[in-house]
């Protein structure tokens, strides 16, 4: 199956409500108010990326572990954790996926106020790369000096990772030109000449390469290595006001994640329900870690990264990002 196809799909699907419960859908638990002694809400709406990093929340529903906790899950495609600020702080959504670089980006900028609920998934080898066409002359990432690098978002992970390894060779970051364009459009836009390489995450990752581009560089690798990828993120305020809502829903999130982490048939179970991406490609893609938490180090790491680069305003203790949630 050609990129084009693969990412159409998993785009089009990004625009509307879907997931293993479905936007509307039920998951689990009972309608009503909650029971006494139990969450203080029971009905929650998650955002999720259909991406493989969401697949513990879909395990997690799929195996009935929101259910034991009382919850009624419903879930909401989002394009972005940007796009959602507005649902997220005005309480309609509950929590979302998000990178760790939106969320540190999210803080620093004063739009809301976000604590990482649950890690989801850490970097690890093959996860996302720098490609060029097959005939390109570029090489190495020393090559890319005086090009244009498509990135889907501009002072995000791609563009933290990339800068890092150009860094790395010797470049200065002006040294290279970044430009955003969106992952469905970066084999057309590398074809055309439009840019001369393209940062590519999984699955578009794998359907590039199906097509004949080339990696010169995986980005999980070097300085980046052991950056984290996504986590599960919410508010300081709704952490506040729904304590036990918020311990039932990292129970049942927590022992998906060591499904995931151990079984990796179990989340190629589950990303074809959630996204358009077909069996058999979910299955030979290659994902990051499922840790139960994110090497704080990495964190640190990457959020320096941001901050030397001039993409965060303000230095990052990432030890404050953190959310205590017991249960």
């Amino acid at each position: 199956m050609g990129m084009a196809v693969v990412l159409a799909a998993v785009l089009a699907l990004g625009a509307c409500g879907g997931g293993a419960a479905g936007r509307g859908g039920v998951s689990g638990g009972v309608s009503g108010a909650a029971s006494p002694g139990g969450p203080e809400k029971t009905e929650l709406l998650i955002g999720v990326l259909p991406v493989a990093s969401s697949a513990p929340l879909f395990i997690a529903d799929k195996r009935g572990f929101f259910k034991e906790e009382g919850l009624t899950v419903k879930t909401e495609i989002i394009q972005a954790p940007q796009a959602v600020m507005p649902k997220i702080v005005n309480g309609s959504m509950d929590a979302f996926l998000t990178s760790y670089v939106s969320l540190m980006t999210i803080n620093d900028t004063g739009a809301a106020k976000l604590k990482l609920f649950q890690h989801s998934m850490g970097g690890a080898p093959g996860f996302c790369a720098v490609v060029v066409t097959k005939d390109s002359p570029i090489r190495t990432v020393a090559d890319l000096r005086g090009k244009t690098i498509a990135v889907n978002v501009l002072k995000a992970l791609g563009h933290t990772v990339v800068s890092a390894h150009l860094q790395q060779a010797g470049l200065r970051l002006e040294d290279a030109k970044f430009v955003a364009v969106p992952f469905a459009d970066q084999l057309g836009a590398l074809s055309s000449g439009k840019v001369d390489a393209a940062w590519l995450a999984e699955p578009f990752l794998s359907a590039a390469e199906q097509d004949g581009a080339r990696q010169i560089v995986d980005t999980i690798g070097g300085p980046t290595a052991g950056v984290p990828i996504d986590g599960w993120g919410v508010t300081e305020q709704w952490l506040a006001r729904y304590p036990k809502t918020a311990a039932a829903l990292h129970r049942a999130l927590a022992k998906a994640q060591r499904i995931a982490g151990a079984d990796r048939q179990a989340i190629d179970e589950v990303v074809p329900t959630y996204t358009q991406i077909p069996a058999d490609v979910a299955a030979r893609m290659n994902v990051g870690e499922f840790a139960m938490e994110a090497d704080r180090a990495g964190v640190q790491k990457l959020a320096d990264l941001m901050h030397g680069f001039g993409f965060l305003k303000k230095k990052v203790d990432v030890n404050q990002i953190f959310a205590p949630v017991g249960g």
